[in-house]
């Protein structure tokens, strides 16, 4: 009797085991919420898996019937959006990042003649894909402010960006490696507009590129923002806390984040 109880014990453990609590998220944030997890984990908080991608198409994802417990944006707008569908309870920033540009450094460009290297017409310009991914839309949003300064600059220079990364055919980068760096390596951009998260980590990857930044009159910064699903595990709960408090908010500023003001 007490050996058939321990088998009946043994074969129901699998489903007794607490499924890892499922987080989508920007690509931005790869590197920052790995490291969270860890030491989420580490903490005695649980498992947690990631599906990483364009936020916007992650948002889609989740409207149309996707699943997960937490959501973590790039932008405001869309955790806002998931409130407004009735499918959380509130939006809260939990870092902000700016755009940066990514470039060769034997080309020259400086935070002071970014403007006048991207509106000529020999250097390509890359960007991410705007709706689909915040960073084309504050990519765009560059644009619009630079014609405040040179006008004309948002026609050539919408005209002439490339949306590479943030659509549904995103090439996947080696293990690894920087897809801003990989693109630029493969020549098809000599300048890439992205969060300076993604240039300064590309630079550090490959010493011959450099992280420029947007000139003030023209910067344009981005709040990410996180929304708990309604449906969250108590994992996936634990897990936003944890990145709310000092422990996540540690980690972020590591990775280069910046920090909404403390709780």
């Amino acid at each position: 009797m007490i050996l058939r109880a321990a088998l009946l014990f043994a074969i129901a453990m699998p489903s007794m085991a607490q499924a890892p609590a499922k987080v989508y998220a920007a690509g931005s944030l790869r590197a920052a919420l790995t490291a969270a997890a860890a030491a989420f984990k580490a903490e005695g908080g649980g498992d947690v898996a990631f599906e990483f991608g364009p936020s916007g198409l992650l948002r889609d994802q989740l409207a149309h019937g996707g699943h997960a417990d937490v959501f973590a944006s790039a932008n405001m707008e869309h955790p806002r959006s998931l409130v407004q569908l009735g499918m959380a309870k509130e939006a809260r920033p939990f870092a902000r990042n700016r755009m940066c540009a990514l470039a060769r450094e034997r080309t020259g460009v400086t935070t002071k003649n970014l403007l006048e290297r991207m509106l000529h017409p020999a250097v390509k310009l890359g960007t991410s894909t705007p709706r689909a991914d915040p960073s084309g839309d504050y990519a765009w949003e560059i644009f619009k402010r630079a014609d405040r300064v040179r006008p004309g600059s948002y026609e050539t220079l919408s005209g002439k960006a490339t949306a590479l990364v943030g659509g549904p055919e995103t090439p996947e980068p080696p293990q690894g490696r920087s897809l801003y760096a990989m693109l630029i390596a493969e020549g098809k951009a000599d300048i890439f507009l992205t969060y300076c998260t993604n240039t300064k980590a590309a630079a550090r990857e490959d010493p011959s590129l450099t992280s420029i930044d947007v000139p003030e009159e023209f910067a344009v910064g981005a709040e990410y923002g996180l929304a708990v699903l309604n449906e969250a595990s108590a994992t996936g709960r634990g897990f936003a806390q944890f990145l709310l408090a000092t422990g996540g908010r540690r980690v972020l500023a590591d990775a280069g984040f910046e920090l909404p003001a403390g709780r």
